[in-house]
């Protein structure tokens, strides 16, 4: 059978927006089932209405929980709300609104009814709480993110803007199953009629000029493309374009301007699901046909904390080479930035990152899968640029203050664009003259199947527990199960040697376990090294 993948959504391919909203509301989880709990990932608790995992009793338990923990942190101050384009965002922010009132949290929601990107409230956290001491503001982004149109998310920024540590959301996921198991008895609510407002859209773009060099964009004539992915994103590039390139020799024009919570615009992704992942080749088919109009053509997902680019001779380009190359430019383009300014990578991204670092003398920060393990260095200025492999990135302003301390599609975004303008080379070209100097890694992320005993033991494994003293014919030089950049722990294992390395982790949704390995020596090589990596962690695990 023909896979579909990268071709459009079809009819059978849409959800019936009604019955998801319908779900939202009539459908009770049940919490001594696992799958309808309300379990915080990476990036919040996130689920379908459809499969009760995702609903009206979540979202109020999850809110109540969130207003009980930041009374116990004395977080006095206003909560910045906003959601994305998803069918479940609205009837969530709805539920979470009228909780926040009837515990007499004052709540900030856009001015304009508009969508909330999770970088813009991250912004407007940092923000309000700039200078402050007492009464710090927090956050709630009702996002799933990248996920396909039937699911739901709700995540919560303490004051510090970016996403909450392991201990804070492990309380509230607690907190709320607590109050779903005893009826939400516990739950305050009222209707959400007194609700203030903040313009988050405008704070934003006005605040664009202190870290994107818009005058050498504009200047340099060159032709921009962006389009939101019927994101969050959407209302913020029509901005943009106004304020930064009217009558300039530049243009940036918005390819997509619509909002569905279908997404029927939407190509399929690998798996034939509606996915608005802008790092996938088959979700950015759509957008890459148009690499040939424009100089740099951008893509962001729903909440646009991920980003895409496309250049006119590369395509798509990895989320591992932009960030080599975002990194080598910015380090070189920022003369404000402190000189002892670290460069953070999460240590499943690209060693290549780590010889760019090197080369230019800096420290190289590797850290934990997640972006939260960025924020402190963020916002000290330690850390200057903290990137993920899969397309996630912030840095700091011009002058090395923190911008955001979550993850910002938008800025890395406007970063090709500034990078093209100011080099006179796309960010592809970029990348291929790094390959020149330090190799040409082949990277990939590949699925092993495991079960849930497994996954648990992958999770506490202790490099230790690795007995292989060769990987893919090379000498292994680390077995790590704590992150060099601040001792914590991995979450799995990463195998290193002087031309390789892969990481293990557990799937968090799946009975699987997830590879990701790297080699400068060759895609076949990789194929050794991928072979070899199940082979080891299977022997670890007693398998």
């Amino acid at each position: 059978m023909t896979s579909r993948a990268g071709t459009p959504a079809q009819t059978e391919d849409l959800i019936d927006v009604e019955a998801l909203v319908a779900a939202y509301y009539s459908l009770v989880p049940d919490v001594t089932n696992p799958d309808q709990k309300v379990v915080f990932g990476t990036s919040g608790h996130r689920g379908s209405s459809l499969d009760a995992a995702f609903n009206e009793t979540h979202i109020a338990a999850i809110t109540q929980a969130i207003v009980e923990y930041r009374a116990s942190q004395g977080t006095t101050g206003p909560l910045f709300i906003g959601r994305d384009t998803h069918g479940l965002s609205r009837p969530a922010e709805t539920t979470a609104l009228g909780v926040l009132e009837a515990n007499g949290v004052h709540a900030l929601v856009d001015e304009f009814d508009d969508y909330v990107p999770t970088p813009s409230l991250s912004l407007a956290i940092i923000t309000y709480n700039r200078g402050r001491t007492t009464d710090l503001a927090d956050g709630i982004v009702i996002t799933p993110s990248h996920n396909p149109p039937r699911d739901g998310g709700f995540k919560y920024n303490p004051p510090h803007g970016g996403p909450a540590d392991s201990d804070a959301t492990g309380w509230i996921a607690n907190r709320a199953n607590e109050l779903i198991a005893d009826g939400n008895r516990g739950v305050l609510r009222a209707e959400p009629s007194a609700v203030d407002t903040y313009d988050y859209r405008g704070a934003y773009v006005d605040d664009l000029a202190n870290i994107i060099d818009f005058p050498a964009i504009a200047a340099a004539g060159i032709r921009i493309g962006a389009d939101p992915l019927g994101g969050a994103s959407v209302g913020y590039w029509k901005l943009i374009a106004e304020k930064y390139f009217t009558g300039t020799p530049s243009s940036l024009t918005v390819l997509g301007t619509g909002v569905d919570p279908q997404w029927g615009f939407m190509t399929l992704d690998w798996d034939e699901k509606i996915r608005m992942d802008p790092s996938s080749a088959s979700v950015m088919a759509s957008v890459v046909r148009h690499q040939r109009e424009f100089d740099i053509v951008t893509g962001n997902d729903a909440d646009a904390d991920r980003h895409g680019i496309v250049t006119p001779d590369g395509g798509l380009m990895n989320p591992n080479h932009f960030l080599a190359v975002a990194i080598q430019y910015l380090y070189t383009h920022r003369p404000q930035w402190r000189e002892d300014a670290a460069i953070g990578k999460t240590l499943v991204s690209s060693t290549m990152i780590d010889r760019v670092a090197a080369a230019l003398g800096r420290t190289l920060w590797e850290v934990p899968v997640g972006f939260k393990w960025f924020v402190p260095g963020l916002i000290d200025g330690s850390v200057a640029f903290g990137g993920e492999e899969s397309a996630g990135a912030s840095f700091l302003r011009f002058d090395g203050t923190v911008w955001t301390t979550d993850k910002d599609g938008i800025i890395l975004c406007l970063l090709a664009s500034e990078i093209r303008a100011v080099t006179g080379k796309s960010p592809s070209e970029l990348y291929a003259s790094l390959v020149a100097q330090y190799g040409d890694p082949a990277y990939e992320r590949v699925d092993a199947a495991a079960t849930k005993a497994q996954k648990a033991a992958l999770g506490k494994l202790n490099g230790s527990a690795i007995t292989a003293s060769t990987l893919a014919g090379d000498p292994i030089i680390a077995r790590l199960s704590e992150a060099p950049g601040n001792g914590a722990a991995v979450g799995g294992v990463k195998v290193v040697t002087e031309r390789a390395w892969f990481a293990a982790r557990p799937s968090g949704t799946e009975d699987v376990y997830k590879i990701y390995a790297e080699s400068f020596a060759g895609p076949s090589h990789l194929k050794q090294v991928q072979a070899e990596a199940r082979a080891i962690v299977d022997e670890a695990l007693g398998g």
